[in-house]
């Protein structure tokens, strides 16, 4: 008995012969998509050619270090982003935290009992991140209960967080937070100024957070809410996403990052300034935005945003390098940020035209009339 391969017809549709014409992803969607990585390529190459020490290892760790500073905030800043709103208070998070942990360090006085308290540096970083929590809490609820808008809510936070911190040390700068072993409060030094192979604690914090922000919007639930939330607050909203939770949730993640920069930078100064974090969310914003987040929510991942901060912070490192003035560093910055959202605009425009040029196409699909130019699969 001889075995036969039977032909199986398969209508062609109109839709699939729109995607061959048109190539399924075209090339240049696809070099909008990886813009991000293809500008940290040029950067590294144009660098490495102006300067001789740009690829150094030494040069490397120490412009990744300064990149640990701005992706911590930025992985903050994203859930913010995702969710479709924006957190102007960071910068002045992370002073108020270096503020708190020097105060903490410096001995806190106990009027009732007469004495003077020097609690553990493990107390000390839980004082000042459970205080930068709380500022995003307050964030949160304005937004979410009392219907502020984010960036009003948060700039006005900016201000009062930044004015706490100047109050708290009246405008003074807390030296010397190495603490001593008498008093039982050293160790705080090494958060930011600590090594391990080799490799400071600052771009291991970094690893560590990206890796917990990644698992947070792929892996879990409050992820699935936050995509949602970001790419349409009603329909998540009946569909039974509790909004309000999520908007609180991600404000007090965004603080939380924040007071970790200040703790790393306060450490690693070995002294705690109120103006520490000025702009420091300026710089955030844009490695949201050059990592291809969309501002108005509900697209963006963990490693664009990593992308993003190695952009902003090899190519600030980099014209430092180079002797570029302090004065056009700033309008280059600029001009990258406004370039990005101008080719991000650019990706969107195209995927709408696209998704309508399809949508017009399933219109006249006919299985029946599409018979005659059928393809066959043996």
């Amino acid at each position: 008995m001889s075995m036969t391969d039977h032909a199986v017809s398969v209508p062609v549709t109109n839709r699939s012969r729109f995607q061959r014409l048109t190539g399924g992803r075209d090339v240049t969607s696809l070099l909008l998509e990886g813009r991000a990585f293809i500008a940290l390529i040029v950067l590294i190459i144009v660098f490495s050619f102006l300067s001789d020490v740009f690829l150094d290892r030494s040069n490397l760790i120490t412009m990744t270090k300064h990149v640990a500073y701005n992706a911590i905030l930025a992985l903050g800043m994203l859930f913010v982003v995702l969710k479709g709103g924006i957190d102007l208070s960071v910068g002045s998070i992370v002073g108020l935290s270096g503020i708190i942990a020097g105060v903490l360090l410096g001995g806190v006085q106990v009027d009732s009992l007469g004495v003077v308290l020097y609690p553990p540096v493990w107390v000390v970083v839980l004082g000042a991140v459970a205080v930068g929590t709380f500022v995003g809490l307050v964030n949160g609820l304005l937004v979410a209960k009392f219907k502020v808008a984010p960036f009003i809510a948060t700039l006005g936070t900016l201000y009062i967080a930044r004015g706490a911190a100047l109050l708290i040390s009246d405008g003074t700068t807390y030296p010397k937070l190495g603490g001593s072993k008498e008093l039982g409060n050293t160790g705080f030094l090494s958060i930011g100024g600590g090594r391990i192979l080799g490799i400071p604690n600052a771009i291991w914090i970094m690893i560590v957070l990206a890796i917990c922000a990644a698992f947070i919007t792929r892996r879990t639930a409050f992820g699935r809410w936050l995509y949602a939330t970001g790419g349409n607050e009603r329909a998540a909203e009946l569909a039974g996403v509790p909004i309000s939770r999520v908007k609180i949730q991600v404000y007090m993640i965004s603080g939380f990052c924040a007071a970790i920069v200040g703790l790393i930078i306060a450490s690693e100064l070995t002294s705690a300034a109120p103006q520490t974090g000025e702009a420091f969310e300026l710089n955030a914003i844009a490695a949201v935005v050059i990592g291809g987040a969309a501002l108005n929510g509900g697209r963006g991942n963990v490693q664009g945003v990593l992308i993003g901060a190695f952009v902003i912070g090899f190519l600030s490192d980099g014209l430092v390098l180079v002797g570029v003035s302090p004065f056009w560093q700033i309008v280059i910055k600029g001009a990258v940020i406004v370039l990005a959202v101008m080719l991000d605009q650019a990706q969107q425009s195209i995927q709408r035209n696209k998704n309508a040029a399809l949508a017009a196409v399933d219109k006249f699909d006919d299985p029946d009339a599409s018979a005659p130019d059928s393809a066959v699969v043996v």
